[in-house]
């Protein structure tokens, strides 16, 4: 098929796409059409298939000019979408390419017609000049790991009951039944709470009543006057005083172990000592600082990029991004798009304003994806297989499993590509970190890294 075709590029990533077919190919089209009707058309008084063209002209004129149009239409989209040398002009798959007005048809002309559609941002990462990033300085130590042992410690702790005549102290699990009264000793029955069990000392307690519980007893009431602070976090509480009717249920303590070989082996059956233990979470640490730092550079380094190189994303990509992540907050609650809607709703909220905070956060996601994605197909970024297979092992020492087992769980194609993809992207940043101006930055604690954006 003859035909010209000019593409011009508009703002948000949008392109225009003016295309003229020449006459001799509308007519070639038009004349398949109406064969077309030739055969299938039947009209009272002909036999089918022997309908003159002249009368089907007539009767159906405008149907079958429009009907060849639209494929003409679709024949010359394919042909220059599906030319490689077109790539970057091809419209997203989010949006169908949008025709304001269908163009007049006629068999004896050139055919003239114009689309719009949004295609995929360009952005041109030209040198890295005025780009710094600081490096946390985290040093892991005896401390870090001890607190990893109380977590250990913690987590196989049983919980036993504690005797009637002992009384509820810091760090007890206790249940207790409240319930809220009036200025004149009358219990607020909408307040009534039985069974609500927490831990002495910890957020858990929403009434925030703990230094009142502790010496109490099991199955021992008692009344409470609680002035709160008027900085208090909570306003239902700020600045009012709260009488409650208050009992002790059950008491509880945990009964933690000691911290020796035979817990390690409880832990598993791969630690023979302590110390087998403490070399693991040694190296768990500072494989996640690792990680987290890395995650931190990487992160300063799109951020400037995305300042120093501004783009727009196309309309049709950032709804695309946030009605996914509404379709996985709805898998989140279990649930389905519309009752997720339905459940936002009955809360005073609605998608809208929920799509709308998450707007800022997807855009950015979306511009470091791409200047990701164009910097390696720039720089031509490849991973060998025996990348890939210390790729296996490095995640092998980190989990502390063997080579295998991480094969095993990669062995999906979509998983391995995603594997292969991630080792593009640390490649890539290995690189322009040796490019760049890389400092130290500021000393925090392990526990503080992990609080940063």
């Amino acid at each position: 098929m003859k035909f010209t075709k000019e593409i011009e590029r508009l703002e948000h990533s949008a392109a225009k796409l003016t295309v003229t077919v020449a006459k001799k190919d509308v007519a070639e089209s038009y004349t398949q059409t109406l064969n077309k009707y030739v055969k299938q058309v039947q009209i009272p008084g002909f036999r089918k298939g022997h309908v003159p063209a002249n009368v089907l002209e007539r009767k159906y004129g405008e149907q079958i000019k429009l009907e060849a149009a639209s494929d003409l239409i679709d024949n010359v989209l394919n042909e220059i979408f599906s030319d490689e040398k077109e790539i970057e002009n091809r419209p997203l798959p989010y949006a169908q390419p949008k025709m304001d007005d269908m163009p007049t048809f006629d068999s004896s002309k050139d055919f003239v017609f114009s689309v719009t559609y949004d295609v995929f941002p360009k952005v041109e990462v030209k040198d890295f000049s005025g780009i710094t990033i600081k490096e946390p300085q985290v040093t892991i130590g005896d401390a870090e790991v001890q607190e990893e042992l109380k977590g250990i410690q913690e987590r196989n702790a049983v919980v036993i009951d504690k005797g009637d005549d002992d009384k509820v102290e810091k760090d007890n699990i206790v249940t207790i039944n409240i319930v809220e009264k009036d200025d004149d000793g009358n219990e607020i029955s909408s307040t009534k709470r039985d069974g609500f069990v927490f831990t002495i000392g910890t957020p858990e307690n929403v009434y925030k009543i703990d230094d009142e519980i502790i010496g109490m007893k099991k199955n021992e009431t008692k009344e409470i006057s609680k002035k709160y602070a008027k900085t208090d976090s909570d306003v239902e509480l700020a600045g009012k005083t709260k009488k409650y009717s208050v009992t002790v249920t059950q008491i509880k303590v945990r009964d933690l172990p000691a911290i020796d070989d035979e817990l390690a082996q409880d832990v598993n059956e791969k630690y023979k000592t302590l110390e087998d233990l403490k070399k693991d979470i040694l190296n768990n640490l500072n494989t996640a600082k690792d990680k987290k730092i890395a995650d931190i550079k990487s992160n300063s380094l799109l951020t400037q990029l995305i300042e120093k190189y501004p783009f727009e994303i196309p309309e049709s990509m950032l709804q695309a991004e946030l009605n996914g992540r509404w379709q996985m907050m709805a898998q989140q609650f279990q649930t389905t798009p519309e009752d997720l809607e339905r459940m936002i709703k009955a809360s005073g909220q609605s998608k809208e304003d929920m799509l709308k905070t998450w707007t800022g956060d997807a855009e950015k996601m979306l511009k470091s994806r791409i200047i990701v994605d164009t910097l390696i197909r720039d720089r031509n970024i490849a991973v060998t297989p025996e990348e890939i297979e210390e790729e296996y092992k490095k995640i092998a020492d980190g989990n502390g499993i063997t080579v295998e087992e991480v094969k095993k769980h990669y062995a999906d194609p979509r998983s391995k590509e995603y594997l292969i993809d991630d080792a593009k992207e640390q490649k890539l940043y290995k690189g322009i970190f040796e490019e760049i101006k890389v400092s130290k930055g500021d000393k925090m604690t392990f526990a503080d890294l992990f609080k940063q954006n």
